[in-house]
Protein backbone atom coordinates (compact mmCIF):
# COMPACT_ATOMS: atom_id res chain seq x y z
CA UNK A 1 0.00 0.00 0.00
CA UNK A 2 0.99 3.27 -0.80
CA UNK A 3 2.09 6.23 1.87
CA UNK A 4 -1.53 8.16 0.05
CA UNK A 5 -3.72 5.02 0.79
CA UNK A 6 -2.96 5.88 4.56
CA UNK A 7 -5.07 9.52 4.37
CA UNK A 8 -7.20 8.24 1.47
CA UNK A 9 -11.01 8.49 2.07
CA UNK A 10 -13.88 6.31 0.79
CA UNK A 11 -14.44 8.73 -2.40
CA UNK A 12 -10.76 8.96 -2.85
CA UNK A 13 -10.55 5.34 -3.55
CA UNK A 14 -14.10 5.14 -5.54
CA UNK A 15 -12.18 8.78 -7.77
CA UNK A 16 -8.89 6.63 -8.00
CA UNK A 17 -10.87 3.84 -9.41
CA UNK A 18 -12.88 5.50 -12.08
CA UNK A 19 -9.22 6.97 -12.99
CA UNK A 20 -7.55 3.64 -13.70
CA UNK A 21 -10.35 2.58 -15.54
CA UNK A 22 -9.58 5.83 -17.74
CA UNK A 23 -6.09 5.48 -17.96
CA UNK A 24 -6.49 1.81 -19.05
CA UNK A 25 -9.21 2.78 -21.76
CA UNK A 26 -11.80 0.47 -19.53
CA UNK A 27 -13.87 3.81 -20.16
CA UNK A 28 -13.36 6.86 -21.61
CA UNK A 29 -12.60 10.46 -20.17
CA UNK A 30 -15.89 11.63 -21.00
CA UNK A 31 -17.79 8.46 -19.28
CA UNK A 32 -14.98 9.07 -16.00
CA UNK A 33 -15.92 12.80 -16.06
CA UNK A 34 -19.80 12.14 -15.87
CA UNK A 35 -19.40 9.39 -13.19
CA UNK A 36 -16.62 11.72 -10.66
CA UNK A 37 -19.06 15.13 -11.77
CA UNK A 38 -15.96 17.00 -13.00
CA UNK A 39 -15.22 18.35 -16.54
CA UNK A 40 -13.36 16.06 -19.24
CA UNK A 41 -10.38 18.58 -18.22
CA UNK A 42 -10.33 18.14 -14.78
CA UNK A 43 -10.13 14.56 -15.45
CA UNK A 44 -7.16 15.01 -18.03
CA UNK A 45 -5.03 16.92 -15.35
CA UNK A 46 -6.36 13.98 -12.96
CA UNK A 47 -5.06 11.61 -14.92
CA UNK A 48 -1.23 13.33 -15.97
CA UNK A 49 -0.86 13.69 -11.91
CA UNK A 50 -1.73 10.15 -11.70
CA UNK A 51 1.37 9.02 -13.90
CA UNK A 52 3.37 11.59 -12.64
CA UNK A 53 2.72 11.16 -8.68
CA UNK A 54 0.60 7.71 -8.70
CA UNK A 55 -2.02 6.90 -6.50
CA UNK A 56 -1.06 9.41 -3.75
CA UNK A 57 -2.18 12.08 -6.27
CA UNK A 58 -5.75 11.97 -5.33
CA UNK A 59 -4.97 12.96 -1.87
CA UNK A 60 -5.36 16.86 -1.45
CA UNK A 61 -1.72 18.36 -0.63
CA UNK A 62 -3.12 20.06 3.19
CA UNK A 63 -5.31 17.05 3.85
CA UNK A 64 -4.33 16.03 7.47
CA UNK A 65 -2.36 19.76 7.79
CA UNK A 66 -3.58 23.11 8.60
CA UNK A 67 -4.99 25.27 5.92
CA UNK A 68 -3.21 27.99 4.89
CA UNK A 69 -5.91 30.05 5.39
CA UNK A 70 -6.37 29.35 9.12
CA UNK A 71 -5.92 31.55 11.47
CA UNK A 72 -2.85 32.09 14.26
CA UNK A 73 -4.35 30.77 17.10
CA UNK A 74 -2.75 33.91 19.23
CA UNK A 75 -5.18 35.87 17.27
CA UNK A 76 -7.87 34.25 18.22
CA UNK A 77 -7.00 34.82 21.93
CA UNK A 78 -6.74 38.13 21.23
CA UNK A 79 -9.99 38.64 19.82
CA UNK A 80 -11.67 36.98 22.45
CA UNK A 81 -9.59 38.70 25.43
CA UNK A 82 -11.00 42.35 23.88
CA UNK A 83 -14.69 40.98 23.21
CA UNK A 84 -14.84 39.66 26.98
CA UNK A 85 -14.40 43.06 27.90
CA UNK A 86 -17.52 44.54 29.71
CA UNK A 87 -18.11 47.35 27.04
CA UNK A 88 -18.72 44.61 24.44
CA UNK A 89 -20.96 42.81 26.54
CA UNK A 90 -23.96 41.68 24.30
CA UNK A 91 -22.27 41.69 20.98
CA UNK A 92 -22.87 38.86 18.31
CA UNK A 93 -21.01 38.10 15.66
CA UNK A 94 -21.63 40.29 12.85
CA UNK A 95 -21.50 43.63 14.75
CA UNK A 96 -18.24 41.86 17.12
CA UNK A 97 -16.61 41.15 13.77
CA UNK A 98 -17.38 44.70 12.53
CA UNK A 99 -15.66 46.50 16.01
CA UNK A 100 -12.76 44.17 15.57
CA UNK A 101 -11.30 44.95 11.74
CA UNK A 102 -12.44 48.88 12.51
CA UNK A 103 -11.15 49.38 15.92
CA UNK A 104 -8.95 46.66 16.84
CA UNK A 105 -7.63 45.88 12.82
CA UNK A 106 -8.15 42.07 13.08
CA UNK A 107 -9.64 40.93 9.86
CA UNK A 108 -11.79 37.85 10.42
CA UNK A 109 -15.17 36.84 8.52
CA UNK A 110 -18.34 36.84 10.81
CA UNK A 111 -18.30 33.02 11.09
CA UNK A 112 -14.95 32.84 11.58
CA UNK A 113 -15.49 35.23 15.03
CA UNK A 114 -18.58 33.44 15.55
CA UNK A 115 -16.66 29.95 16.44
CA UNK A 116 -13.94 32.71 18.47
CA UNK A 117 -16.93 33.44 20.54
CA UNK A 118 -18.24 30.23 20.68
CA UNK A 119 -15.31 28.65 21.90
CA UNK A 120 -14.73 31.69 24.10
CA UNK A 121 -17.78 31.16 26.32
CA UNK A 122 -18.92 34.48 24.48
CA UNK A 123 -21.88 33.33 22.27
CA UNK A 124 -24.52 30.53 22.10
CA UNK A 125 -25.40 28.86 18.70
CA UNK A 126 -29.03 29.39 18.59
CA UNK A 127 -31.32 27.16 16.70
CA UNK A 128 -33.83 28.71 14.05
CA UNK A 129 -37.14 29.64 15.16
CA UNK A 130 -39.90 29.00 12.48
CA UNK A 131 -41.64 31.74 12.39
CA UNK A 132 -45.05 32.34 11.07
CA UNK A 133 -45.26 33.58 7.51
CA UNK A 134 -46.01 37.54 7.12
CA UNK A 135 -46.99 39.66 3.89
CA UNK A 136 -45.34 43.12 4.31
CA UNK A 137 -47.43 45.98 2.89
CA UNK A 138 -44.98 47.62 -0.04
CA UNK A 139 -43.71 50.15 0.55
CA UNK A 140 -44.91 53.60 -1.18
CA UNK A 141 -42.71 54.60 -4.38
CA UNK A 142 -41.63 57.85 -3.73
CA UNK A 143 -39.66 59.51 -1.27
CA UNK A 144 -41.40 62.07 0.75
CA UNK A 145 -44.87 60.41 0.22
CA UNK A 146 -44.95 59.00 3.54
CA UNK A 147 -42.89 59.50 6.76
CA UNK A 148 -43.47 57.42 10.10
CA UNK A 149 -42.82 59.53 12.97
CA UNK A 150 -42.38 58.03 16.15
CA UNK A 151 -40.31 58.47 19.97
CA UNK A 152 -38.58 55.71 21.82
CA UNK A 153 -38.16 55.66 25.51
CA UNK A 154 -35.32 53.82 26.27
CA UNK A 155 -31.94 53.50 28.71
CA UNK A 156 -30.05 54.83 25.93
CA UNK A 157 -26.84 55.73 27.40
CA UNK A 158 -27.54 51.93 30.28
CA UNK A 159 -26.96 54.70 33.61
CA UNK A 160 -23.98 56.38 32.33
CA UNK A 161 -26.01 60.11 31.70
CA UNK A 162 -29.18 61.41 31.92
CA UNK A 163 -32.43 59.91 30.19
CA UNK A 164 -33.04 60.67 26.93
CA UNK A 165 -35.67 59.99 24.08
CA UNK A 166 -34.76 59.36 20.74
CA UNK A 167 -37.37 60.94 18.07
CA UNK A 168 -36.58 59.38 14.60
CA UNK A 169 -38.84 59.83 11.01
CA UNK A 170 -38.39 57.30 8.35
CA UNK A 171 -39.00 57.41 5.19
CA UNK A 172 -41.34 54.64 3.80
CA UNK A 173 -39.65 54.37 0.22
CA UNK A 174 -36.26 54.76 0.84
CA UNK A 175 -36.19 54.07 4.38
CA UNK A 176 -33.87 56.95 4.88
CA UNK A 177 -33.36 57.88 8.89
CA UNK A 178 -33.64 61.16 10.48
CA UNK A 179 -33.09 61.56 14.05
CA UNK A 180 -32.20 63.09 17.09
CA UNK A 181 -31.79 62.46 20.95
CA UNK A 182 -33.81 65.21 23.17
CA UNK A 183 -34.31 65.10 27.00
CA UNK A 184 -38.41 65.04 26.70
CA UNK A 185 -40.81 63.53 24.48
CA UNK A 186 -42.67 67.14 24.49
CA UNK A 187 -44.70 69.12 21.73
CA UNK A 188 -41.74 71.42 21.65
CA UNK A 189 -38.43 68.91 21.06
CA UNK A 190 -41.02 67.56 18.53
CA UNK A 191 -41.90 70.42 17.04
CA UNK A 192 -37.96 71.32 16.46
CA UNK A 193 -36.88 68.37 14.89
CA UNK A 194 -40.22 68.49 12.06
CA UNK A 195 -38.54 72.35 11.45
CA UNK A 196 -34.91 70.90 11.06
CA UNK A 197 -36.48 68.05 8.64
CA UNK A 198 -38.49 70.35 6.63
CA UNK A 199 -35.61 72.79 6.41
CA UNK A 200 -33.36 70.09 5.09
CA UNK A 201 -35.87 68.22 2.87
CA UNK A 202 -39.24 69.74 2.67
CA UNK A 203 -42.53 69.36 3.01
CA UNK A 204 -44.04 65.54 2.79
CA UNK A 205 -46.99 64.30 1.86
CA UNK A 206 -47.51 62.90 4.70
CA UNK A 207 -46.73 61.96 8.58
CA UNK A 208 -47.91 58.39 9.81
CA UNK A 209 -47.89 58.69 13.93
CA UNK A 210 -48.96 56.72 16.55
CA UNK A 211 -51.80 58.52 18.61
CA UNK A 212 -49.87 59.79 21.18
CA UNK A 213 -51.39 62.80 22.65
CA UNK A 214 -49.20 65.11 20.85
CA UNK A 215 -50.61 63.62 17.47
CA UNK A 216 -54.38 63.27 19.19
CA UNK A 217 -56.71 65.23 20.75
CA UNK A 218 -59.01 61.89 23.03
CA UNK A 219 -62.06 62.89 24.09
CA UNK A 220 -62.65 62.67 27.69
CA UNK A 221 -65.19 61.17 29.20
CA UNK A 222 -66.57 60.76 32.80
CA UNK A 223 -64.85 57.82 35.44
CA UNK A 224 -68.37 56.50 35.77
CA UNK A 225 -69.89 56.88 32.56
CA UNK A 226 -71.22 53.83 31.09
CA UNK A 227 -69.64 52.40 28.47
CA UNK A 228 -72.48 53.17 25.44
CA UNK A 229 -71.93 53.85 22.20
CA UNK A 230 -71.98 57.39 21.31
CA UNK A 231 -71.67 59.16 18.40
CA UNK A 232 -67.69 60.13 17.88
CA UNK A 233 -66.79 63.81 18.71
CA UNK A 234 -64.54 65.68 16.53
CA UNK A 235 -61.91 67.06 19.08
CA UNK A 236 -59.69 69.79 18.14
CA UNK A 237 -56.25 69.20 16.50
CA UNK A 238 -53.02 69.37 18.78
CA UNK A 239 -50.19 71.84 18.30
CA UNK A 240 -48.80 69.96 15.89
CA UNK A 241 -51.93 68.59 14.30
CA UNK A 242 -52.52 72.25 13.27
CA UNK A 243 -49.28 72.72 12.54
CA UNK A 244 -49.82 70.44 10.21
CA UNK A 245 -52.77 71.52 8.76
CA UNK A 246 -50.83 75.10 8.18
CA UNK A 247 -48.05 73.66 6.32
CA UNK A 248 -50.70 71.29 4.14
CA UNK A 249 -49.18 67.72 5.30
CA UNK A 250 -51.51 65.46 5.66
CA UNK A 251 -51.42 63.31 9.15
CA UNK A 252 -52.55 60.05 9.74
CA UNK A 253 -52.65 57.82 12.47
CA UNK A 254 -51.46 54.09 13.00
CA UNK A 255 -53.87 52.08 15.05
CA UNK A 256 -51.54 49.57 16.26
CA UNK A 257 -47.52 49.17 16.83
CA UNK A 258 -47.67 46.58 14.05
CA UNK A 259 -49.14 49.36 11.21
CA UNK A 260 -45.65 51.46 11.89
CA UNK A 261 -43.64 48.49 11.68
CA UNK A 262 -40.99 50.27 9.30
CA UNK A 263 -39.79 52.89 12.41
CA UNK A 264 -40.50 50.13 15.18
CA UNK A 265 -38.16 47.86 13.52
CA UNK A 266 -35.76 51.24 13.46
CA UNK A 267 -36.16 51.40 17.54
CA UNK A 268 -35.33 47.72 16.77
CA UNK A 269 -31.82 48.12 16.08
CA UNK A 270 -31.09 51.36 17.45
CA UNK A 271 -31.73 49.73 20.54
CA UNK A 272 -28.79 47.06 20.13
CA UNK A 273 -26.67 48.37 17.53
CA UNK A 274 -26.86 52.39 18.17
CA UNK A 275 -26.65 51.54 22.29
CA UNK A 276 -23.36 49.54 22.06
CA UNK A 277 -21.80 51.92 19.65
CA UNK A 278 -22.18 54.69 22.37
CA UNK A 279 -21.11 52.37 24.87
CA UNK A 280 -17.37 51.55 23.38
CA UNK A 281 -17.53 55.53 22.52
CA UNK A 282 -17.75 56.36 26.05
CA UNK A 283 -20.91 58.85 25.08
CA UNK A 284 -22.47 60.24 28.35
CA UNK A 285 -23.95 63.44 27.55
CA UNK A 286 -26.89 63.84 25.02
CA UNK A 287 -24.57 66.50 22.71
CA UNK A 288 -22.28 63.44 22.27
CA UNK A 289 -25.36 60.95 21.73
CA UNK A 290 -26.46 63.55 19.36
CA UNK A 291 -22.79 63.90 17.96
CA UNK A 292 -22.27 59.88 17.71
CA UNK A 293 -25.79 59.36 16.41
CA UNK A 294 -25.25 61.50 13.69
CA UNK A 295 -21.59 61.14 12.36
CA UNK A 296 -21.50 57.06 12.87
CA UNK A 297 -24.93 55.94 13.25
CA UNK A 298 -26.81 57.54 11.07
CA UNK A 299 -23.87 57.41 8.21
CA UNK A 300 -24.23 53.78 8.79
CA UNK A 301 -27.81 53.40 8.62
CA UNK A 302 -27.53 55.38 4.97
CA UNK A 303 -24.65 53.54 3.79
CA UNK A 304 -26.11 49.94 4.59
CA UNK A 305 -29.99 49.92 4.71
CA UNK A 306 -31.57 52.71 2.66
CA UNK A 307 -32.72 51.79 -0.82
CA UNK A 308 -33.47 53.43 -3.88
CA UNK A 309 -37.15 54.03 -4.45
CA UNK A 310 -39.24 53.00 -6.73
CA UNK A 311 -40.07 56.07 -8.06
CA UNK A 312 -36.95 58.23 -8.58
CA UNK A 313 -38.95 61.71 -8.44
CA UNK A 314 -39.15 63.64 -4.72
CA UNK A 315 -42.23 64.07 -3.48
CA UNK A 316 -41.13 66.82 -0.75
CA UNK A 317 -42.99 70.18 -1.60
CA UNK A 318 -40.24 72.94 -1.00
CA UNK A 319 -41.40 75.83 1.49
CA UNK A 320 -42.93 78.94 0.00
CA UNK A 321 -42.86 82.28 1.01
CA UNK A 322 -46.40 81.46 2.50
CA UNK A 323 -45.44 79.32 4.90
CA UNK A 324 -43.71 80.85 8.54
CA UNK A 325 -42.26 77.94 10.14
CA UNK A 326 -41.63 80.30 13.07
CA UNK A 327 -45.30 81.00 13.18
CA UNK A 328 -46.86 77.22 12.54
CA UNK A 329 -44.41 75.31 14.58
CA UNK A 330 -44.88 78.34 17.99
CA UNK A 331 -47.71 77.24 20.71
CA UNK A 332 -50.92 78.88 19.25
CA UNK A 333 -53.85 78.77 21.18
CA UNK A 334 -57.32 80.66 21.08
CA UNK A 335 -58.51 82.53 24.07
CA UNK A 336 -61.67 84.85 24.50
CA UNK A 337 -61.44 88.53 25.64
CA UNK A 338 -64.08 88.88 28.14
CA UNK A 339 -66.10 92.37 28.87
CA UNK A 340 -63.11 93.55 30.95
CA UNK A 341 -60.47 93.31 28.58
CA UNK A 342 -59.14 90.39 30.54
CA UNK A 343 -58.13 86.64 29.27
CA UNK A 344 -59.21 83.45 30.99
Amino acid sequence: MQEGHLLMTQADRDRLVALKKAKKNLITQREAAVELELSIRQVQRLLASLKERGDKSIVHGLRGRSSNRKIDEKIEQQAVKILSAPVYEGFGPTLAAEYLRKKHGIEASRETVRQWMMRGKLWRGKKAKVKAFHVWRPRRSRLGELVQWDTSDHDWLEGRGEKLYLIAMIDDATSRLFARFVRHDSTEENMKLLWSYMEKFGRPLMFYTDKASVFHTTEKRKRDEPGVEKDAVEMPPTQIGRALRELGITWQAAHSPQAKGRVERNFQTAQDRLVKGMRVAGVRTIEQANEYLANDYLAWWERELTVEAANPDDAHRRLEKSHNLAASLSHVETRQVRADYTLR
